[in-house]
């Protein structure tokens, strides 16, 4: 155990979050004692970090080897507090390489999008040299990961240029039935064999949410529409056009620049629903194996084969689409670079447009992190060579990175990276990330993001619960009627 203790709650979030991503594997507790009269449990490693004055202290105490105490002493460089905690990661993060014996690819960065730091050094007018230096000086990350970061943004600014922020908008609208939840799932999703009968309930109540969206854009240009979940061709055929024939009668299309439905699992799609979705005017697809190898399948709670991906891809091609994404992990449980390679040599002979690699999260309510003592022995957190590969094949593939995120307890502190070839760039995924744009949602679990002309985010959640949902329609709609009718709030 490492016990964190702060003698003011000052950056808690950032000392925690870092720690942690250079101990995944230790229980980590924070104790704020102002007046430091609480005794560090006897077998725990203590972090100790004291602002006294412009004065701060770090120190590490081990629990038993006291020779290996390490400490940092500091001045406040500045009052500004963004400033403030740069200089606090960074002596921090040089403490944690000191007392683990190992650096991070992504430095010091904790909770934040390296994307958007880049894209504003880059507007700033900084040449791509000097941001360079600056992402590894401030943030500590290696060169691999800074010249990863200036690649992507100068992609999506050139992508983001072709928007127009004063009236337009992206819609999203969340399907939150799947046909099992996965392992390292936590989404908000119900397998649709327990909520079969809710369905037409859920799409009626939807209908009234996405009525009044279209009547309060009216007006504004609708620039890209995405259908997730959950898996929305988990909807029955009929479904599936009734939903997409109502958006389409709702909302004026005719400036859409991408229309995508997130099909995701083979076991839910079949030729007479991938014909109802180009037949209403669906371009983009994904496909989501996670993984070409039969056993993980079975491990991570998918009921279909490898084959039945290679299948459904197949009669995706058939009925018309040219505009395919797939996703992969690294780390499932079991998995290593033989497995990476088998994925990947597969999913090449298929030739996507898109290919999005993630790196396994261990997300609080997935039940791969609620059972992480049973699959412990199973789950290795993705080297850096793993993702090194996986991204040198990508390039192979003739496919390049355009976005970039990182969730919390990533494996390895690594990052989910989105290649495509050109002309095939997922526009409401850089959208989505870079939160410039304003995004109406629609359903269970979903949430609109409003973006306000000076960059300041407006979010109005839905509730999760299908049930709820179906229920509380009205009130949802009111949620967004009242920061829609609010005096203060403008958006682009």
């Amino acid at each position: 155990m490492i016990q964190i203790r702060l003698n003011e709650d000052n950056f808690q979030y950032d000392i925690y979050s870092l720690t942690k991503a250079f101990f995944p594997e230790e229980e980590i507790k924070t104790i704020i004692d102002t007046k430091e009269q609480q005794k560090a449990e006897k077998s725990a490693h203590v972090l100790k970090i004291s602002y006294v004055s412009q004065q701060v202290t770090i120190a590490y105490v081990p629990a038993i080897d006291t020779e290996n105490f390490a400490q940092r002493v500091f001045i406040w460089e500045s009052q500004e507090r963004k400033q403030q905690k740069n200089q606090l990661k960074a002596a921090l993060y040089d403490l944690l390489c000191q007392i683990s014996g190992k650096t991070l690819p992504w430095g010091n960065l904790t909770g934040i999008r390296p994307i958007k730091i880049v894209m504003g050094m880059l507007e700033q007018g900084m040449n791509e040299e000097k941001a360079a230096r600056e992402m590894m000086k401030i943030y500590c990350i290696s060169r691999e990961k800074a010249d990863l970061s200036l690649e992507i943004a100068k992609r999506q600014l050139a992508v983001l240029d072709t928007f127009s922020y004063g009236d337009g908008y992206s819609l999203y609208v969340g399907i939150p039935f799947c046909p099992t939840t996965c392992l390292y799932c936590s989404f908000t999703s119900y397998p649709i064999g327990l909520w079969q009968e809710k369905t037409g309930e859920y799409l009626q109540a939807l209908f009234q949410e996405l009525e009044y969206i279209s009547k309060r854009m009216k007006g504004k240009t609708l620039d890209s529409i995405y259908i997730g979940g959950g898996t929305p061709t988990t909807l029955s055929p009929r479904e599936l056009e009734q939903l997409l024939r109502k958006i389409r009668k709702l909302f004026d299309c005719k400036d859409v620049k991408e229309f995508c439905v997130e099909a995701g699992r083979p076991d839910s799609i079949t030729k007479e629903k991938l014909k109802v979705l180009k037949e209403c005017g669906v371009e983009r697809i994904s496909i989501n194996p996670q993984t070409m190898n039969e056993e993980t399948l079975k491990v991570i709670g998918r009921h279909h084969s490898v084959s039945d991906i290679s299948r459904t891809f197949e009669l995706a091609r058939e009925v018309g689409f040219s505009t395919i994404n797939m996703d992969i992990i690294l780390g499932l449980p079991g998995e290593g670079m033989e497995h990476l390679q088998h994925t990947l040599d597969e999913i090449e002979q298929m030739k996507p447009e898109n290919l999005t690699i993630h790196s396994l999260a261990l997300k609080r309510a997935a039940r791969l992190n609620l059972q992480k003592d049973y699959y412990a022995a199973r789950v290795n957190a993705a080297p850096v060579h793993m993702m090194q590969e996986a991204e040198r094949r990508a390039r192979t593939m003739g496919l390049v990175p355009y976005y970039l995120y990182r969730q919390k307890n990533m494996g390895g502190n690594l990052e989910n990276v989105g290649y495509a070839k050109e002309g095939h760039i997922g526009l409401y995924n850089i959208l989505i990330m870079e939160e410039r744009q304003t995004i109406i949602a629609a359903g269970a679990g979903a949430m609109s993001k409003l973006v306000s002309p000076g960059g300041n985010i407006t979010r109005i959640e839905n509730v999760k619960d299908v049930t709820n949902y179906i229920q509380r329609v009205q009130e949802m709609i009111a949620r967004k009627e009242e920061v829609f009718g609010s005096n203060d709030i403008e958006i682009c």
